[in-house]
């Protein structure tokens, strides 16, 4: 027996591209990018680093008090559940629906605070007492609940790059399955200080700045393509039931009709065609819909050289010859690797997608690779009048992948 449709009827961003959805989307279709080179460290012994950092103030949405007791991620987090709440009707005296539920992901919780521990305690051999609460990455989680009075569950999923596409295919599930009606669903990642993304430079994978400046640097699909950039910020969805959303005439954005997950068991940091394909035809027969169906994916391309390619492959191991007809693009060329965050900024750039039927472009894509030779949607966004149906792909270390599917509402 088919189970319940399952709608987003709300959106909340804290992005590098701003915090309104549609002006987001917008800037995205104009290529617009956030990726700048920021100071990383001391000024002794910084480096240049790109960076797709936020400039972030919660203001009056979160009390001073109450900032003590959350990480730079879980701040962002209920600035952006806030939002979506608000955005779907929801949000009522400051409160949301009590009995609704919550699925977040993050992938290192709160790293800034740990960095300060490690200081503290090497200078001083002191730290807050606050610590463990603030690093959990659990936390944005609960301090969602805490500041909307949800008395729901409280899950937090923490695959790395997968997490926000996990979490959220898991509340499409919750719902259609019957467990829950209203899900707030997304995901929250703030490591941008100097210790997280210093490890990061040591794996290898961080992207040169490219002539044509910062902005031009994260070229997914490109032969130029040196690496990724770094983003941070949350993304919120609210998903309701067809029922509940229909009942009270919720404005809905898109609908999930799909969700497709697998493990490479491969190697911790090199993607496998196999693993993502399998993440994809899952999906599909979870969504019970065929290849030639799906006009656009958003691809987890983030712009490194071994990467790209292999998902290109996957796609095509996937659709067939299907694969030649479908639009792909990577949004990251603009908005940057929001790791924990990323699959969820990117559900809702493809479920804006939908609405609008406009195909967001590839930033930077100027001289294609040859290995990723499907239509990668080059540098200028296009109309799409047929646009039904899309995927939202999330691939992380560890092989970890999360596959998405959307429809128009």
């Amino acid at each position: 027996m088919r189970g319940r449709r399952v709608f987003v009827t709300g959106l909340g961003f804290v992005s590098p591209l701003g915090d309104d959805p549609k002006e987001v989307f917008e800037r995205i279709c104009r290529g617009e990018s956030a990726i700048r080179m920021v100071r990383s460290g001391t000024p002794e012994i910084g480096v240049d680093v790109l960076l797709a950092s936020i400039d972030f103030d919660p203001g009056d949405r979160i009390k001073k008090a109450d900032r003590l007791l959350m990480a730079r991620s879980a701040q962002m987090a209920v600035v952006a559940t806030g939002s979506a709440l608000e955005d779907s009707g929801l949000l009522t005296d400051g409160q949301g629906p009590e009995e609704a539920t919550v699925h977040m992901g993050c992938g290192l919780g709160g790293s800034e605070v740990i960095q300060e521990s490690y200081r503290s305690y090497i200078t001083r051999r002191r730290v807050r007492p606050t610590t463990v609460p603030l690093i959990m990455a659990s936390a944005p989680a609960s301090q969602v609940c805490m500041s909307f009075g949800i008395r729901g569950l409280a899950h937090t999923y923490s695959v790395a790059c997968a997490s926000s596409s996990v979490a959220i295919g898991e509340a499409f599930r919750s719902i259609r399955d019957g467990y829950a009606d209203v899900v707030i669903a997304g995901g929250a990642e703030a490591m941008l200080n100097d210790g997280s993304v210093a490890a990061w430079q040591a794996v290898g994978v961080i992207a040169k700045q490219h002539s044509h400046g910062a902005g031009a640097s994260c070229r997914p699909f490109d032969l130029e393509r040196t690496g990724l950039v770094l983003g941070e910020g949350a993304v919120t969805l609210i998903l309701e039931s067809e029922e509940r959303a229909s009942a009270r005439g919720a404005d809905c954005v898109a609908e999930i009709v799909g969700f497709g997950a697998s493990s490479d068991a491969h190697k911790l940091t090199e993607p496998s065609v196999d693993g993502q394909e399998r993440a994809m035809r899952n999906a599909l027969k979870d969504a019970r819909l065929d290849p030639d169906s799906v006009g656009y994916i958003n691809a987890h391309a983030t712009g490194t050289p071994r990467g790209d390619p292999v998902e290109i492959e996957a796609v095509k191991r996937a659709f067939g010859a299907a694969a030649r007809g479908v639009a792909i693009s990577s949004t990251k060329s603009m908005h940057g690797h929001l790791v924990g965050a990323s699959g969820a900024l990117e559900c809702a750039v493809t479920a804006l997608a939908l609405r609008e039927r406009r195909l967001p472009p590839t930033a930077n894509l100027t001289r294609p690779d040859p290995t990723c030779d499907l239509d990668c949607v080059a540098g200028v966004s296009r109309e799409a009048p047929d646009l039904e149906v899309a995927l939202s792909n999330s691939f992380a270390f560890g092989g970890s992948n999360a596959t998405l599917v959307l429809r128009r509402a």
